[in-house]
């Protein structure tokens, strides 16, 4: 059995939004069609896809890829910025209970990623300062 999460967001323009999620996942969509991309991903394991159209942000706080090291974090930031994207660093920064090495990049939609690596748990909630609050603050409760 295999067992994938499944997400599906809704973008407004679905060519640039290609451009950005191939950038950020550092692979091709497996499927392009009108009004529709998916992303079958092994590392994270994931099927994500993209609709073009409806209500674009709705309830998402933001959204994350946790690797393995501080280095895969610096190797995303590259990527990022070698395609022209802007991302801003937070390392080595408490959030939600976690010291982390991270950095974030905006979609064109608005939805917010984060790239991370969990260091250690943390006694303290910590939120970014990065993410816009109160109703986007990383770890809202």
């Amino acid at each position: 059995m295999v067992l994938k999460p499944h997400m599906a967001i809704n973008v407004k323009n679905l060519d640039a939004s290609i451009r950005f999620y191939r950038h950020l996942f550092g692979e091709e969509p497996a499927k392009v069609r009108p009004g529709y991309a998916k992303f079958d991903l092994d590392e994270p394991a994931l099927n994500f896809t993209l609709n073009e159209g409806g209500e674009v942000i709705g309830g998402i706080n933001h959204l994350g890829i946790q690797v393995e090291s501080t280095e895969a974090v610096t190797a995303a930031k590259e990527r990022l910025k070698n395609a022209g994207l802007a991302s801003f660093d937070e390392m080595d920064t408490t959030c939600c209970y976690a010291r982390q090495d991270k950095i974030w990049v905006t979609s064109p939609d608005g939805h917010q990623w984060e790239v991370f690596f969990v260091k250690e748990d943390a006694d303290r909630f910590g939120q970014s300062p990065n993410i816009p609050k109160p109703e986007n603050a990383c770890c809202t409760s």
